[in-house]
């Protein structure tokens, strides 16, 4: 392809980037607080944090405040971010057994052991506006945060408990295929260019940087019958913090903090192994994700399903297909590209349209056309 750079150089560039923070900042009103941003547009925030592929909620917040809510803009800035960052460490394997549970919940069960956790959620909640919010003020928000403090009766609190996993209640009874996973290395897919077919670790990593939407398109496509593997329920769904360790360098493992992620396990049907006599039983896709983000990983389940079991002709069946298009950095870079100058390409192709069009009217020139009949 050939582009043409935009005249004026680096003086073009500080012009537009000006003209950007004028647009952004031409009301005058208050600005909002990177904080303000955090806490209260946790789920966004979350969101770019996936992404961006870096947990850092301030960043993210800043993105989101720089980019004026551009969704794409902010997890590409925090993917270039991302990228000057020194490696330091590999984490450990983190336990979401261990998780510190904000909300659990089973679609496939209506008892599980522990209980169902409803959590912060909206699902159980009108989508009605509230227009209430328009007047909000801090007396308000302390008024709130009081009634609920006033709900907790501090004599009853305890110990937050660990919860087993709801698949080991299928496990124990022998329902769930054990599949040969192939090539189990765990693959970086920031330092390793991806090909395939990519071991199940490059997979997931993907997923869990893929573009949310993106990713609910293809999920939705399996439900509708448009992939192997069909329509899944949630065996569990988890949110809530996950210790992160490393070794040190003298073979130590240290605590560094915890962080946020949304776990889930996706129950499908399966035709077993394959061979005479096998069993039809159920197999697990398996999702998570930085911060609260149900739906990236309900469809991450999905996916992983039906990546188990190619098929070029179904798109979600297809590694190539389905890691490529949700890879949302990528994709709104290349498609944000034909805004580019095309200049020498478009005048080529234009250049040869012309040719071929005088080609074909001088060979009609030398032809007669006979009036059609009265």
């Amino acid at each position: 392809m050939g582009y043409v750079a935009v005249k004026g150089g680096q003086e073009a560039i500080a012009n537009a980037a000006e003209l950007v923070e004028y647009y952004r900042l031409r009301a005058a009103t208050p600005p909002i607080e990177i904080e303000q941003i955090r806490t209260q547009m946790r789920l966004l925030v979350d969101k770019i944090m996936g992404e961006g592929s870096l947990y850092a909620p301030d960043h993210a917040a800043l993105a989101l405040k720089q980019n004026e809510g551009d969704v794409f803009e902010a997890a590409f800035t925090m993917r270039a971010y991302r990228a000057t960052l020194k490696r330091e460490y590999y984490s450990e394997v983190l336990v979401t057994r261990d998780m510190l549970i904000r909300r659990r919940i089973s679609a496939a069960f209506r008892d599980i052991p522990g209980g169902q956790i409803l959590g912060p959620t909206r699902d159980y909640t009108h989508r009605l506006f509230q227009p209430e919010l328009t007047t909000e003020s801090m007396p308000s928000i302390e008024e709130f945060l009081q009634r609920i403090d006033a709900h907790i009766d501090p004599a009853k609190l305890t110990a937050i408990p660990k919860f087993g996993k709801v698949i080991d209640v299928l496990r124990a009874e022998g329902l769930l295929l054990v599949r040969d996973e192939g090539d189990r290395r765990v693959v970086d897919v920031t330092r390793e260019a991806i090909k395939f077919p990519a071991p199940r670790s490059a997979a997931l990593q993907m997923m869990a940087r893929a573009e949310t939407g993106g990713l609910m398109c293809l999920g939705y496509s399996t439900m509708r019958g448009f992939a192997a593997g069909g329509h899944g329920t949630v065996g569990e769904l988890r949110v809530g913090d996950v210790a992160v360790q490393v070794k040190d360098p003298r073979g130590r493992v240290r605590y560094l903090g915890r962080i946020t992620v949304t776990e889930c396990e996706m129950v499908n049907s399966s035709k077993g192994s394959g061979k005479k006599g096998s069993l039809p039983l159920l197999s697990v896709g398996y999702g998570l994700c930085f911060g609260q983000n149900e739906t990236k990983a309900i469809c991450m389940g999905m996916l992983d399903n039906s990546l188990r079991e190619p098929n070029e002709a179904n798109p979600a069946n297809s590694q190539e297909f389905t890691l490529y298009h949700t890879e949302g950095v990528e994709s709104y870079g290349f498609t944000n590209h034909l805004k580019l100058p095309h200049y020498v390409t478009f005048q080529s192709g234009l250049d040869n349209l012309r040719e071929a069009m005088q080609r074909t009217l001088a060979s009609y020139a030398g032809l007669t056309v006979e009036s059609p009949a009265k």
